[in-house]
């Protein structure tokens, strides 16, 4: 991401879809997202560090579970260990001061966002399962072929499977960005924010939001 951008930034736990009516009557499937606990702790400068961003935690951790580096850390930025930390590029690092506090006020409803998490994982797929492969025909003649994925390489040459070649193996996972997603509502005092569609990964994953980087 450019550092040339400003962009804005939380933390937060996804709880869990519902749905809300929109002004014509229809559902609209919504993620409610909590960003309850978000805080600056640290700031990145140009001068100091090479580059723009700012450090963001989220979610309350246990004091005795903090290693002695990230609890000076944190003790230098004022504020309480965090168990999540993340850092943001942007061009106006400037702007925050570690010990800041970050409500959902940064995203008004009607506004844009990007949404990274990290996809479910389905365990040991197939080609089938994993790459949509087309099944064998069911039929006389087609022993144990049904899913079986079929050539995965030349004999002679080049004598190996290439690299990238779509095989069985671990499906899901994944970190993945769901673009351009709208903000329903942003309630500050319960520190929730409902975006329109789904999210990547399960309930209870951890997930980044960011203004989004190709908006209108």
């Amino acid at each position: 991401m450019s550092q040339r951008t400003n962009r804005s930034a939380l933390l937060g736990r996804k709880l869990g879809m519902s749905q809300v009516w929109d002004e014509n009557g229809f559902f609209v499937p919504v993620t409610l997202l909590d960003v309850s606990t978000n805080v600056v702790t640290a700031v990145k400068s140009e001068a100091t560090d090479g580059y723009e961003a700012v450090q963001i935690g989220y979610g309350q951790i246990d004091p005795m579970k903090v290693t002695k580096p990230l609890a000076g850390h944190f003790a230098k930025a004022g504020v309480t260990p965090r168990r999540h930390l993340v850092e943001v590029r942007t061009a106006d690092a400037a702007d925050y001061k570690p010990g800041q506090e970050l409500t959902p006020e940064q995203f008004t409803e009607g506004v844009e966002v990007d949404v990274t998490g990290t996809t479910k994982g389905k365990g040991f797929a197939g080609t089938i399962k994993r790459w949509g492969f087309k099944s064998y025909r069911r039929t006389h003649g087609s022993h144990k072929n049904e899913r079986r994925p079929g050539s995965v390489g030349a004999c002679a040459t080049p004598s190996r499977i290439l690299k990238g070649k779509r095989m069985a193996g671990h499906m899901g996972h994944d970190t993945s960005t769901a673009l351009n997603l709208t903000v329903v509502s942003s309630d500050v005092e319960s520190g929730i924010i409902a975006v329109k569609g789904a999210v990547p990964g399960p309930k209870g994953a951890i997930v980044l939001i960011r203004s989004a980087v190709k908006g209108a």
